[in-house]
């Protein structure tokens, strides 16, 4: 069976994030760019050889310019110095339509082994003749884990920014010809 290549239909994709404020509300953002190649054994997805997925940093975007600034900064990601996030899976465990993706996830130079829960949509032919597969992902991790630790208290003594960052993701790719 010969290798088969995917890449990330931009158009049809999305991937978000959400994290406590004054632990009382909840920030969403996402990201505008990123981008996911996945390899698969003919076009089954139950055992991917690489999977790789890289969200640009400058992209992020919460609905608010200066909240933004702040989460490109020193603080937070640090742009300048780290432009990406980086997740490569490197096993999945499941059945064809949900399982869990084992990999390791770099942010801000730091490289921790996460799971991504993904549930698979299905294979398609879209009407330009275009084979697709959709995915919805989701999964958590301790931002603090990964060196993002600026935080502030209020008057009151409740933290401004909570430490767990649930993300999750929309995602269509497009199988390569």
């Amino acid at each position: 069976m010969s290798k088969v290549k995917w890449n990330l239909d931009p158009a049809h994709s999305e991937l978000m994030f959400k994290v406590k404020h004054l632990m009382i509300s909840t920030v969403t953002g996402h990201f505008k760019i990123f981008s996911l190649t996945v390899e698969t054994e003919g076009e089954s997805f139950l055992s991917p050889s690489a999977i790789e997925l890289k969200a640009d940093v400058e992209s992020i975007n919460t609905n608010n310019e200066q909240r933004d600034t702040h989460l490109k900064s020193e603080d937070f990601l640090d742009s300048v110095k780290h432009s990406h996030i980086i997740f490569k899976g490197n096993r999945l465990e499941g059945n064809e339509d949900e399982g869990k993706i084992y990999g390791e996830l770099t942010i801000r130079g730091v490289t921790k082994e996460i799971v991504v829960h993904v549930e698979h949509g299905g294979i398609v032919v879209d009407p330009y003749g275009q084979t697709k597969a959709g995915f919805t992902v989701d999964g958590k991790i301790s931002r603090k884990e990964f060196g993002l630790v600026w935080n502030a208290v209020t008057e009151a003594g409740n933290i401004v920014v909570g430490d767990e960052v649930k993300f999750s993701g929309e995602i269509q790719l497009i199988r390569q010809v």
